[in-house]
């Protein structure tokens, strides 16, 4: 069983993510800590990242899950269909956990983050970037504004049906 917690910054992916995994009797891996610090760098001084900056980083995810004995979780942006092929490519099926809400709540959330290499800056160019998952994937959204054990509950239930 693979997961990815997806969503633009500031979601909640690390915090479901780690839950999820849990639930599910599984590993989590926050795709943050997988960045190369070239990434990490330009993010912190503002400047979104290109696809060329990303292809690296999604292949060492796809890895990371290839590589996985049991249930993996990883939390990462997965912002673009192709980003989540590109996982899948490496990784196998996938099931792809969508946290989506709007936008006010995403920045205050954001604004209220201390010590992140993301910022609020940022929030517009995820935004922009973010491909919904299509219904050719196998992802489901989910209301960002609910309590995470009521995302992890119904998230566990829809991936067991699935994985």
């Amino acid at each position: 069983m693979k997961v990815i917690v997806m969503g633009v910054t500031s979601t909640g992916k690390s915090l479901t993510g780690a839950m999820l995994a849990e639930a599910l009797g599984g590993r989590f891996v926050d795709g943050d800590d997988l960045h190369p610090e070239a990434n990490r760098a330009k993010m912190a001084r503002g400047t979104p990242l290109t696809d060329a900056d990303r292809w690296p980083w999604l292949d060492a995810i796809g890895a990371e899950m290839a590589r996985a004995e049991g249930p993996v979780v990883v939390a990462c942006s997965a912002l673009k269909a192709a980003y989540r092929r590109r996982i899948e490519a490496a990784a196998g099926a996938v099931a792809f956990v969508h946290l989506h809400g709007p936008k006010a709540v995403i920045a205050a959330r954001m604004a209220a983050r201390e010590g992140h290499f993301m910022p609020v800056s940022l929030l517009d160019s995820q935004l922009e970037t973010l491909e919904m998952p299509g219904p050719d994937e196998c992802a489901r959204t989910f209301d960002l504004r609910e309590p995470p054990e009521v995302i992890v509950r119904q998230a566990a239930a829809w991936v067991r049906t699935v994985g």
